[in-house]
């Protein structure tokens, strides 16, 4: 094919979405031109440097399913450690007391043994599926079954198992009780183990990142205020910029999040967009993962000489009743540990996920602490009932008290859409249609849509999918110029 020199797409966003499609354009000879409302490339993908050096994602911190996952291709190709860490985590009970690693074991398995029930129920009946019932329900039924009225302190051990069932929530972003049976399919990823990105995005974004910024036209902390599309196929699509100017362009690929979409689809476009896409737009839910680093001196928890256990990987601590003040609903809260990295990317850090109401009250709370001793001193109290109750804590000990906290805001932050990952919902009545008709977008009008809300139904709401859908609207561009 011959060169394009003469069609140019802009690129609305930065993100890894919009970095693959303005790659994959640039490589077939199209003009391409990206705005970026921030100051720096890979939207959610960012990263910051702890005080101990080390650097941490506030982004993704997972590469998942690696059959055939191009970031692990990517992780490979520049050097970058994973690390698979054991789904089998330490758990805490609701009083605070350390569960034995067999209880453990059997709960945790039991849990990912009836979701992939669920997940076979979704898949198979889908259509079938009542829409106002959950993923909570599904285990409601099954529970039960699993621990009968029989068996010696079966209501206890029911509420436990319901408590580990509680953790699907900071894998989604979003309670269990609000996650849909009959689209749970759409949550199922890549086959094969996931992996933690030990040695973070860093490098990867800037692989993804190097092509373009090396070729594209690029304008940072631009925001664009509206997209006028085609009304007619000679028509030009037209940008209108924060600073009031006026572009035109052949083609544009929007790659906001989703959240960003949803609050901005009517004022945004022009001509209204279509109802039925407006309606999907609206349809898909739009999470609120959050995460929270804290570093200490040393891993404390580590086994000193003489102990055996170590707490590595996952650490859970379940239905919380023992820090009424700061944690009065019982917000279930689940970490993983950083020291037990392979080599150079292990550091002394524990990484609790937040979800849900507490990432709403948890961001709102730290709105309201503009510096930085403020926040690190409300995310120690808040988190302190927790690491505390790991081995070897001593509160007079300086190996205990941590030394930096980072907590992200996507929630406070309208570029992420004030939020982080789409999701599947009770009440969703035809969420892949929804999607695919998102994917879709307007291509005769000249309007492409791509991000992790668009992504192939194995690769939803992760960094992958968010680079399989720059590279297919790309793909998609290359072949209507044909």
């Amino acid at each position: 094919m011959g060169p394009k020199q003469n069609v140019h797409v802009a690129v609305v966003g930065a993100g890894l979405a919009g970095l693959r499609c303005a790659d994959i354009l640039l490589q077939h000879g199209f003009a391409v031109s990206i705005f970026e409302g921030r100051d720096r490339v890979g939207g959610r993908v960012h990263q910051t440097q702890l005080s101990n050096g080390h650097w941490v994602d506030l982004g993704p911190n997972w590469i998942h399913g690696t059959t055939g996952n191009v970031m692990l291709d990517l992780a490979n190709e520049t050097g970058t450690a994973v690390a698979d860490i054991d789904q089998i985590p330490s758990a805490f009970d609701e009083t605070g007391a350390k569960m034995t690693t067999a209880d453990t074991i059997k709960y945790a398995t039991i849990m990912w043994e009836m979701l992939e029930e669920a997940f076979e129920h979704s898949e198979k009946t889908g259509a079938e599926i009542d829409l106002k019932l959950s993923l909570f329900d599904f285990f409601k039924e099954k529970v039960p079954l699993r621990i009968p009225d029989g068996e010696p302190d079966a209501e206890t051990k029911r509420k436990t198992l319901y408590q580990f069932c509680e953790t699907w929530g900071a894998i989604i972003g979003s309670p269990v009780t609000r996650q849909s049976l009959r689209f749970l399919w759409l949550e199922e990823c890549i086959d094969d183990e996931n992996l933690y990105c030990a040695g973070t995005y860093k490098r990867i974004l800037e692989r993804v990142a190097k092509p373009v910024l090396d070729t594209a036209q690029i304008s940072f902390n631009t925001t664009v205020q509206g997209i006028t599309y085609k009304s007619n196929a000679n028509d030009k699509v037209i940008l209108r910029l924060q600073d009031g100017s006026t572009h035109e362009f052949d083609e544009v690929v929007v790659t906001t999040p989703l959240g960003w979409l949803q609050k901005n689809k009517h004022q945004a476009f022009e001509p209204p967009l279509p109802i039925p896409l407006m309606e999907s737009i609206d349809a898909i839910s739009y999470g609120c993962l959050e995460k929270v680093y804290i570093s200490f001196a040393e891993a404390f928890w580590r086994p000193k000489e003489g102990q055996s256990e170590a707490e590595t990987g996952f650490i859970q601590w379940l239905s919380p009743n023992y820090d009424p003040k700061l944690n009065p609903r019982q917000w279930l809260q689940e970490a993983v540990e950083l020291s037990s990295l392979p080599g150079k990317d292990a550091h002394p850090t524990l990484l609790f996920y937040t979800y849900g109401e507490q990432s709403q009250w948890f961001t709102s709370e730290l709105a309201k602490r503009p510096s930085k001793g403020e926040r690190t001193q409300f995310i120690t109290d808040f988190f302190r009932p927790y690491f505390s109750r790991l081995p070897n804590y001593a509160a007079d000990s300086d190996a205990c008290r941590p030394i930096d906290c980072v907590a992200t805001e996507w929630l406070n932050d309208d570029l992420a859409g004030n939020g982080s990952y789409g999701n599947f919902q009770v009440g969703l009545e035809k969420g892949d249609k929804d999607i695919e008709r998102m994917r879709e977008g307007l291509p005769d009008q000249g309007l492409w849509f791509a991000g992790e809300h668009t992504a192939p139904f194995v690769a939803l709401g992760t960094s992958t999918g968010a680079y399989w859908s720059g590279e297919a609207v790309g793909e998609r561009i290359i072949e209507k110029y044909e």
